[in-house]
């Protein structure tokens, strides 16, 4: 039955009871915001945010160590003496730099190929060729930090007529150094260069430093090959003093440059070791390979200037083997200079934080700049736009009802058994109670109740029989 109204009949003591439960359900709807609403639209700005620091810290490099290890030479030699400076000079900015002696070059490059050497620097003499140190396959994860300074050798003999050709050395007894030492592996490639291997009559001995001078002042050898990867400066220095000792004169310093790249030609002038003694007594050329400060691919960036600046303080200035600012520079010979090492040489400056900060102030507020950047890059615009992003949400919602009725109203079209009236009807309820049910916020109370409306409007269309149609009730 119709009631005067045109709606389908109800009995009037359940129609009063539903609507006023609605009223009640509906006064509990209309909130002062609808925290559901609000949590999925913030929770993907958060989450947005939340992914950008990680993925910025993920590819960022943490906080730079303070403590790394350095593998250097001999104590005494040139390479420990240089690592100590380093050591002096890092501590003013609280790194602190361990110190590992070694044989020399050789070992240095060993360590730093091997898997749990924990050595993260190490002084290297150029052509020390990487397959000739044992450890990891290739030597992909080690870089250059560029060449330190020249490393020249020193060939000490005894003859009566000074010697003009190392192949004049074949059949003497040769102090070479020790294996691991950058000074034997050196000593060996010359020779061979010269047609003289380790057999006989050509005597190689295992002698360096304070062992190869006694044993060519006692008569057990007749050359010896030193330079400052094992051998300590002063013993160098006396060499020059003694009676009946000859430095070798590299006349074919040109032919060994052409032929071992890693070779340089160091001219000494007359009198440059004791203009009183008058050492040596005529200008002479030494030959030397370069030394490099090779470091693992990860070494922290921050880390790499610091070093850089270190080796310019202690062989930025003038000496007997270079001019002032030649050294530390980008050359390289076998490993690839580090991208943050390449940076620096050619901008000549470090970052604007470690420029005008302590290195620990510096390195703390980077970080903090890494992470705070996402977050205004991503958090920041997303909050402004959360006010939007609230209120289409929530009216999405609505709007999502509304599509709901107007498929409904779309069904209804045409003639309509009383059966399936009934079915539309109850939808049409579903409708609006699910509307009801779910909190809206009172800045958007307008919107549902124009629902309503119109809910009750497509309602009494669904109550009032259609034309032609069969009357209510059969």
């Amino acid at each position: 039955m119709l009631d005067s109204t045109g709606m389908e009949g109800h009995e009037p003591t359940g129609d009063s009871t539903e609507q006023g439960g609605g009223r009640g359900r509906l006064s509990k709807t209309i909130t002062t915001i609808s925290w559901w609403d609000l949590t999925h639209t913030l929770g993907p700005i958060l989450l947005a945010s939340a992914a950008a620091i990680w993925l910025t810290l993920h590819f960022v490099r943490p906080a730079p160590p303070s403590t790394i290890t350095i593998s250097a030479g001999p104590d005494g030699s040139s390479f420990a003496l240089l690592a100590q400076r380093y050591r002096t000079i890092l501590a003013r900015s609280g790194i602190t730099l361990r110190i590992r002696p070694s044989a020399g070059s050789l070992q240095n490059l060993k360590r730093m190929r091997a898997r749990d050497s924990r050595v993260d620097i190490a002084l290297v003499q150029a052509g020390i060729a990487p397959g000739a140190a044992s450890g990891r396959e290739g030597a992909a994860h080690l870089v250059s930090l560029g060449t330190m300074f020249y490393q020249p050798l020193a060939i000490f003999y005894r003859a009566a007529k000074p010697l003009s050709r190392l192949s004049q050395l074949w059949g003497k007894r040769l102090a070479i150094g020790k294996p691991g030492s950058g000074t034997r592996a050196l000593a060996l490639a010359l020779l061979a260069a010269n047609d003289i291997t380790p057999t006989a009559p050509t005597r190689l001995l295992d002698a360096e430093g304070a062992a190869a001078r006694d044993a060519l002042l006692g008569g057990q050898a007749d050359a010896i090959f030193l330079t400052g990867d094992s051998t300590p400066p002063a013993i160098i220095g006396a060499m020059l003093h003694a009676r009946g000792v000859r430095l070798f004169d590299f006349e074919q310093a040109d032919a060994y440059v052409r032929r071992f790249p890693y070779l340089h030609r160091i001219d000494i002038p007359a009198g440059a070791f004791d203009l009183g003694e008058d050492l040596p007594p005529h200008p002479l050329t030494l030959v030397g390979p370069a030394v490099e400060l090779i470091a693992h691919a990860d070494l922290h960036p921050a880390l790499v200037d610091l070093l850089i600046e270190a080796a310019q303080e202690v062989q930025g200035g003038a000496n007997l083997l270079h001019a002032a600012h030649v050294f530390p520079n980008s050359a390289t010979y076998g490993y690839p200079l580090d991208s943050e090492a390449a940076r620096y040489y050619r901008s000549g400056d470090k970052s604007f934080l470690y420029r005008y900060l302590p290195f620990w102030l510096a390195s703390l507020l980077e970080r903090i700049l890494v992470v705070l950047v996402p977050a205004f890059v991503v958090l920041v615009p997303g909050l402004s736009y959360l006010p939007k992003l609230y209120g289409w949400r929530v009216s999405s919602r609505i709007h999502r009802r509304y599509g709901e009725l107007m498929a409904l109203e779309r069904e209804s079209l045409g003639t309509l058994s009383a059966e399936r009236r009934a079915d539309l009807i109850g939808r049409l309820h579903e409708i609006e109670r699910a509307a009801i049910l779910r909190k809206i916020p009172g800045s958007h109370a307008d919107q549902l109740y124009q629902l309503r409306e119109h809910i009750a409007f497509v309602r009494a269309n669904l109550a009032r029989p259609k034309a032609g149609g069969p009357a209510a009730g059969g």
